[in-house]
């Protein structure tokens, strides 16, 4: 089973505000449940990171 975070745990592991978080998933940018209150799964966030991250992505480096 994959490990549910809460908002606010998300919010401090990108040293971002919770509201910031809420956007995030408001927006659709990064998927959430709601179980009581929003739960991401680690490889949403995990996916949410990869597609926002700024780094260039290159091939056979």
């Amino acid at each position: 089973m994959d490990h549910l975070f809460t908002i606010k745990e998300v919010a401090k592991y990108l040293k971002v505000s919770e509201r910031s978080v809420l956007r995030y998933i408001e927006s659709g940018r990064l998927r959430a449940s709601r179980i009581g209150q929003w739960r991401i799964k680690r490889r949403d966030l995990e996916k949410f990171l990869k597609e926002n991250s700024n780094k260039k992505h290159t091939e056979n480096i």
